[in-house]
């Protein structure tokens, strides 16, 4: 792999990810909820998405999910579903269903927060199309395996950097303007990020 081709994969993973999308959403909805922490923890299971993708892809089992109509539409719409979901239940909850969250046990709430990543990005369609079309363009016939590693690395730097840049903003912007009285306005503004992320989940298309 040349330099070059190294080059414009980071460009090309960077605008990707710099985009607003559900991983991004995700991450902003989580900032605004909880913390910092929370994003942080949300965007480990969104980089885990990334890290399952890789190796699918480098064992040529992305093409199959690519060439499955059938099983694109139902990991999308599940993802999409999950998302609305849980994006519903802030925007209905009450202040004292809020606040229950907040005491969730430490270990639970981190699994749910790691899940809720993870299960986002494994039906992101554009996650299934970078990694089961896009990557493979990038690799050549020599050396795959170390070539995939590299990416792989590469990918997830620039993704953590991006998530964990989009978390900070957004709880430090949260704190600047949405102070505690404000909290429920929060959860307001997370589930619709969440419900935001599912729908461009749902209204994604299979190339």
């Amino acid at each position: 792999m040349s330099l070059r081709g190294l080059l414009l994969f980071s460009i090309t993973e960077f605008l990707l990810c710099l985009t607003p999308g559900p991983a991004v959403l995700l991450v902003i909805s989580h900032a605004l909820k909880g913390s910092f922490q929370s994003s942080l923890i949300g965007a480990a299971g969104i980089l885990a998405g990334n890290a399952v993708y890789f190796v699918l892809s480098a064992l040529g089992l992305g093409a199959l999910l690519m060439s499955s109509a059938t099983l694109f539409q139902i990991v999308k719409w599940a993802g999409a579903g999950y998302l609305v979901f849980i994006g519903l239940r802030m925007l209905l909850s009450k202040n004292d269903l809020a606040a229950a969250d907040q005491v969730t046990a430490a270990p639970g709430r981190s699994l749910r927060l790691f899940s809720e990543g993870l299960v986002t990005q494994l039906s992101n369609p554009k996650a299934i199309v970078f990694f089961s079309a896009l990557l493979p363009q990038f690799v050549s016939p020599d050396g795959v395996v170390e070539q995939f590693m590299i990416l792989g690395f590469i990918s997830l730097a620039i993704e953590l950097v991006i998530l964990v840049s989009y978390g900070w903003a957004a709880e430090r912007g949260s704190k600047l303007i949405l102070k505690g009285r404000f909290a429920l306005l929060t959860d307001r503004l997370a589930g619709g990020f969440l419900v935001c992320a599912g729908v461009g989940l749902a209204a994604t298309r299979r190339p």
